[in-house]
């Protein structure tokens, strides 16, 4: 016979629900881009990610430790493009960008333009969490990462031959007659990570970390770092973003499905079917979402070849797919 558990809410009888965390680590990913030991890698990173975010839920830990816990994996994920696999900008350094949102309390942190902060998602916790601020860029962010006791790390810890084979290889399509610098492949914007949870006691939390597009200037920053483009969560859906980060923003993604869900009733599963392969391509851009809702019902939106993703219920079986094909039972 089934159980389930209940508590008392604001002196409202409420049944608890199954804790659950959903997670993603970039679209544009296309059969055929990955090695067969590139593919089983990104595969176990994912399971990992999961496990990681599954042991804080199984703990007891609010939905906002479970995001924390499988963003961080993923960063140490060399494949992904966040931190430990960022690629590289025009001047050939790494750039990371990362956010938070916590969808009980509305608090959020976010940090852009980072060079040395090993895990970019614990400095977006520290903003959210120990400062008055949402967000922090550049140096000043790695003074107050710094002064938090999060780890830093020499530039170098970012740097991986692939993607630095990536960049050299942007730099000589830039060099041929006719390039066009503001059109580069929207393959090249695509590349970040992002969770988004649901604890037994129903909050909601996500999070998304990049390490932005290969070849950028100018310091460019995408949908990643900004509050209700790249994530967004609040008392009913949770939402982390990955595509074309410049679509993102201008149709503030991430807020625009949970937006739908809120006020207009949508299932989650409609909200991110109507932005992520609506209103995202009808405005030139394309990628992929994870939204999640206060009744543990997951969508994962895409419209590219591929987009890493995976789930993890209560019973701690990780569900992992990369292509399209890929089968992916729902939760």
């Amino acid at each position: 016979m089934a159980k389930r558990a209940y508590a008392v809410r604001d002196g409202v009888l409420a049944a608890l629900e199954q804790p659950l965390l959903v997670i993603h680590a970039g679209a544009g990913v296309e059969p055929g881009d990955l090695t067969p030991a590139e593919e089983e890698a990104a595969r176990a990173a994912l399971a990992d990610a999961l496990r990681a975010g599954h042991a804080q839920l199984q703990a007891g830990k609010p939905a906002l430790e479970a995001v924390t816990a499988a963003v961080t994996v993923l960063e140490d994920a060399p494949m992904f493009n966040a931190a430990r696999g960022a690629v590289f900008t025009h001047d050939g350094r790494n750039e990371l960008d990362t956010s938070i949102m916590d969808g009980a309390s509305g608090k959020a942190g976010a940090a852009a333009g980072l060079h040395r902060v090993r895990n970019p998602i614990t400095l977006a916790r520290a903003i959210m969490e120990k400062s008055r601020h949402v967000m922090m860029v550049g140096d000043g962010a790695e003074i107050f990462a710094k002064e938090q006791g999060i780890a830093l790390v020499d530039p170098s810890y970012f740097r991986t031959e692939k993607r630095w084979q990536q960049l050299q290889k942007a730099l000589q399509d830039d060099s041929k007659p006719h390039a066009l610098h503001s059109n580069a492949p929207a393959k090249a914007y695509f590349g970040t990570v992002g969770a988004a949870a649901l604890d037994a006691d129903g909050r909601l939390a996500a999070g998304t970390s990049t390490g932005g597009m290969t070849n950028k200037r100018y310091g460019r920053v995408g949908d990643s770092p900004i509050i209700g483009a790249g994530t967004w969560a609040d008392g009913r859906c949770a939402v982390s973003g990955t595509g074309w980060g410049e679509f993102y923003i201008r149709t503030a993604a991430a807020h625009e499905i949970c937006a739908r869900v809120r006020l207009s009733g949508d299932s989650i599963a409609r909200a991110g079917e109507q932005v992520i392969n609506g209103v995202i391509p009808k405005a030139g851009g394309d990628g992929g979402a994870i939204a999640l809702d206060a009744q543990g019902k997951a969508a994962f939106p895409f419209n590219t070849g591929g987009m890493y993703r995976g789930w993890i219920g209560a019973d701690g079986v990780p569900h992992v797919a990369i292509y399209r094909d890929d089968p992916l039972p729902l939760p």
